[in-house]
């Protein structure tokens, strides 16, 4: 019995017989496709639409199911229970390994910094190499900053943070093939990519994120955790402003 389709079916309110008629098949045929057989593949695509889940989630043994996860799977690098347990040393492979581009999406970013003080100028020496490096930091006086600090119960000290956090990136404005800006926006992750190779640290509520798990997922044919990360670190740059160290931030 394939229990999903089964609930799934229970849930939308269909019966079998209209699952049938959506597939131009016989009744038959979608009650064996609810008895646990796999049915084609246009037929697997028009039912997960019919119902409005992923057609993994119904098939997940399917060919393109398995595809698909296999593709995930040579995505995950590592995981890590939290950003702290990340070794120093990967942190600093990944960023001279850099050859193109080094992007950081954070509110704070305190680590990086307090890890690795000579981190500004090795962000330099990067980008005299031509790696396009785009640091994103938190808007201090922003309304996701205040809130965010507000559910970690550490009220203004977030805010503190980031500009404590932003006089190391100083000498970084202005200077050819870099940029630092600031966001004001929900951050459901912090990202660091390197080139081909991501950082994605998931931001659990009122839990500081160095408390929080850690991926490392590198960029591969057929993946799409990598990709969608990546459009959600354009998505906050493009929204961005440029930092100014001259003004009070």
């Amino acid at each position: 019995m394939n229990e999903r389709l089964r609930s799934a079916l229970v849930q939308r309110g269909l019966t079998v017989e209209e699952l049938a008629e959506a597939c131009s098949v016989d009744p038959k045929t979608a009650s064996r496709w609810v008895g646990g057989r796999v049915p084609h593949r246009r037929h697997r695509w028009t039912v997960a639409n019919l119902l409005r889940v992923d057609e993994t989630y119904l098939w997940p043994d399917s060919g393109q199911g398995a595809q698909r996860l296999g593709a995930a799977r040579s995505e995950l690098v590592d995981t890590y229970p939290n950003r702290a347990s990340v070794p120093r040393d990967v942190w600093l492979s990944l960023l001279l390994g850099a050859m193109k581009q080094v992007d950081v999406l954070v509110f704070s970013g305190t680590f990086f910094a307090q890890t690795n003080p000579h981190i500004a100028s090795m962000l330099q020496e990067r980008a005299q190499a031509g790696v396009r490096v785009r640091l994103c930091f938190g808007d201090p006086e922003g309304e996701a900053v205040r809130v965010r600090g507000r559910e970690e119960g550490i009220g203004d000290t977030l805010a503190a943070k980031i500009k404590a956090s932003l006089t190391y990136y100083r000498d970084l404005v202005g200077y050819p093939g870099c940029e630092v800006r600031l966001h004001d926006t929900t951050l459901y992750n912090s990202i660091f990519r390197y080139d081909d190779h991501l950082m994605v640290n998931p931001h659990i509520w009122g839990q500081p994120a160095s408390a929080n798990p850690l991926l490392q997922l590198r960029n591969t044919d057929g993946g799409e955790w990598f990709q969608r990360y990546s459009d959600s670190f354009e998505a906050v740059w493009a929204s961005a402003r440029p930092w100014a160290p001259d003004r009070q931030e």
